[in-house]
């Protein structure tokens, strides 16, 4: 037996035990959420008809701000706890194609930068807003990013959390992070990068450490993990292993060139924030150095690792709300 595989069959009778010790904490609703929507519609996208709803009125004195999710494959309620915002201006969410509430075809055609980038628009246009800023998370960061430097004429405030910019980059900080895990955890995470070579019970618990690290750091109130049950198609894993691959630190999939970083000069700086969680598999100091190349802010969130608005959303919340102000003139 190889020596990568005879390490994980070892590992593999320890490792679910051990973690299954130490549950993550139960995280917060935020003060003002809004768990059912003020309004909802299936807006007409390249492909199909995606879900997006509405909180709060788009016609206040106050831009109205969309929230792009992650994933890819994710959905949008991830955000739910940014609905707090609506107390001063409308708040977007939405599913992208295949994912959540919109129409699921199924066609890996569709599964492509530019015809995810279209959505955006297609909001705007459906709810004919012509103002408003745009807030991307993860791979919805990607999806800020392309929209961003389009300079269109409706963004009045960007926001990237987290975002993925480059996909090297992103592989160069996973690396990082995976060796500062503890020692049987990262070996094991290596052997099941190889189909077959370890149990997929252990590689699902060694994942899911990384992931309690830095990824998602507390388990989603039951309000909110609720609304995510009922959603028919929470998240679309064959779309997360078609674009990207088995797991947050391994890329196989079309993004695995992804390079976005010539973008970044292309921004308008001075309304732009980039934000990371202190613990983020998007390394704060990766997310600063891009917010210094695109001449933007930038924020590190604490008690936080990747999905900050789960994490921490009282910080975040209180991190948005004074910055969404100074660029609504």
């Amino acid at each position: 037996m190889a020596r990568r595989r005879f390490l994980a069959a070892g590992l593999a009778s320890l490792l679910p035990a051990r973690l299954a010790a130490s549950p993550l904490r139960q995280g917060a609703t935020a003060p003002g959420i809004r768990i059912a929507p003020d309004r909802e519609a299936m807006v007409a996208v390249p492909g199909g008809r995606i879900y997006v709803r509405v909180n709060g009125a788009l016609d206040g004195p106050r831009p109205p701000i969309l929230f792009i999710h992650g994933g890819p494959g994710g959905s949008h309620w991830g955000w739910l706890n940014a609905t707090a915002l609506a107390d001063e201006r409308a708040v977007i969410l939405y599913d992208q194609l295949d994912c959540g509430r919109s129409d699921r075809p199924g066609n890996p055609a569709n599964w492509t930068v530019p015809r995810f980038l279209a959505e955006i628009e297609a909001i705007r246009t459906h709810f004919g807003i012509a103002r408003w800023h745009v807030l991307g998370g993860s791979w919805g960061g990607t999806l800020a990013l392309e929209y961003g430097a389009t300079r269109p004429a409706a963004l009045a405030g960007l926001v990237l959390q987290s975002p993925l910019v480059a996909t090297s980059v992103w592989l160069e900080d996973a690396a990082l992070l995976k060796a500062g895990m503890p020692a049987d955890v990262r070996q094991l995470l290596d052997a099941c990068d190889t189909p077959g070579a370890a149990p997929e019970a252990a590689c699902q618990a060694a994942t899911d450490a990384f992931y309690a690290a830095h990824v998602r750091q507390v388990m989603p109130p039951p309000a909110i993990a609720a609304y995510r049950d009922a959603l028919p198609a929470p998240f679309a894993a064959g779309l997360y292993t078609h674009m990207w691959g088995r797991a947050e630190f391994t890329c196989t999939g079309t993004l695995k060139d992804y390079n976005g970083r010539p973008l970044l000069a292309r921004l308008n700086g001075p309304r732009s924030l980039f934000v990371a969680g202190i613990d983020d598999e998007a390394r704060p100091d990766t997310v600063r150095r891009f917010a210094d190349q695109a001449g933007a802010q930038f924020a590190a969130v604490p008690g936080a690792a990747h999905s900050i608005m789960l994490d921490n959303p009282a910080a975040y919340l209180a991190l948005l709300r004074p910055w969404l102000k100074r660029q609504d003139a």
